[in-house]
């Protein structure tokens, strides 16, 4: 065990995880039985050790894992020859996740990096239930039937399924120098990355990180050493669904991470689009500004109490959404004068980022073409860039 009394434990990648029994269905549900579900992660940091978040967090019965492997990721679903080794917990190689509770493995004792991506191999040889899981995380997971820990690929095996969801893994920590600083996108899609490319890593806290990592290397000091992403698509300020509301996941999904120091925040957009769409539930009305301010406000005044930076970001464009109701002249309005109170000296936060610059000039409750996924909610990989150059490096001074 690494007693290195100069190195602390710090969120070096985070997935926000959600109940599969929530009203709001985006994506099939989905269990396993008698199956190895490999995934991919990519470290935000690095450390001289590791150790990976595991979650039952809703399941309705114990996980049992009959084997867990971290390895080194080459392409696909292969891993590095001879970087294969098993994750304990408390010793044992075979081990149960309790219903409703998240676990953390022993630590692995391997140098790690920003950028390395890992693969995490889940040996589930009993029903699973429904799993607690990652809506968007853009990262192509596998499974196939038995025990295939100990396979170099998966690519081509019988049974093969790839997976655009992720299940079980929360995050990762990594065993950094004392004082690093870290920083939480805390959020909605527009920073889980809905819209980017899958598989290349364009998320806007990527692309911030990619900006941190060029100014370290430079003459810029002083800086939080990177991002993690906590972003949660459909997730809502004021209301649950998806997942649990803002206010109520800060405390597990921001404030109990380790090494954070500053807090970007945008939230307000599905609290004004999703009570308007007949696909879902009717689960609330749509808010007014003075209620979104004010949760707004709840949330800084919570991140300030807790020594931490508030960083808002003012609510994206919208208007030429394809889902169906999810725009309203209603919900746009509300959400301007959301942004402008955001921009303004009445607003609690420290700073703020202008989201606007993804914005149609010519008409700014849009989208710009050039940066627009494809649905008109979401940009795309060139306009999560022009997201992460907003970014004032200066606030997010330590």
């Amino acid at each position: 065990m690494n007693t290195d009394t100069t190195a602390s434990w710090t969120a070096a990648f985070r997935s926000a995880v959600i109940s599969p029994y929530e009203d709001i269905e985006l994506l099939p549900l989905r269990a396993f039985s008698a199956q190895t579900v490999r995934q991919i992660i990519r470290l935000d940091g690095g450390g001289s050790a590791l150790r990976i978040r595991l979650s039952n967090r809703y399941g309705s019965a114990p996980l049992h894992i009959g084997g867990a492997r971290l390895a080194r990721r080459t392409e696909g679903s292969g891993i590095e020859s001879g970087s294969d080794t098993p994750l304990r917990v408390d010793g044992a190689e075979e081990f149960t996740v309790p219903a409703g509770e998240d676990i953390v493995t022993d630590p692995v004792e391997q140098t790690v990096a920003a950028g390395d991506e890992l693969a995490v191999s889940l040996w589930l040889p009993s029903d699973t239930g429904l799993t607690t899981y990652s809506l968007v995380p853009l990262r192509t997971g596998y499974a196939v039937p038995g025990n295939a820990l100990a396979a170099t690929t998966l690519d081509g095996a019988e049974g093969l399924e790839e997976l655009d969801t992720r299940h079980f893994i929360s995050g990762a920590d990594v065993l950094a120098p004392a004082g690093t600083a870290i920083a939480v996108a805390f959020g909605d899609s527009w920073f889980e990355g809905n819209g980017t490319t899958p598989d290349t890593d364009h998320r806007f806290p990527d692309l911030l990180n990619n900006r941190l990592r060029e100014a370290a290397s430079g003459t810029t000091t002083g800086l939080v050493d990177w991002v993690v992403n906590q972003g949660l698509s459909a997730n809502r300020l004021l209301t649950d669904e998806v997942g649990e509301h803002a206010l109520a996941r800060l405390r597990r999904d921001v404030l109990d991470v380790p090494g954070v120091t500053h807090v970007l925040v945008h939230f307000g957009l599905n609290d004004l689009g999703i009570p308007g769409q007949e696909a879902h539930p009717a689960s609330a009305p749509i808010p007014s500004a003075t209620d979104l301010i004010a949760g707004l406000t709840t949330l800084a005044e919570r991140l300030h109490a807790a020594g931490l930076t508030a960083i808002a970001t003012t609510l994206g464009p919208y208007k030429d959404t394809v889902y169906d109701g999810y725009a309203t002249p209603e919900g746009l309005a509300i959400g301007r004068e959301v942004s402008d109170w955001i921009r303004s000296a009445d607003s609690p936060f420290d700073a703020y980022v202008d989201f606007d610059v993804v914005a149609d000039p010519a008409d700014p409750d849009r989208i710009r073409d050039d940066y627009d996924s494809g649905d008109g909610l979401h940009v795309n990989d060139a306009g999560a860039q022009a997201l992460a150059d907003a970014v004032d490096l200066a606030s997010l001074k330590v």
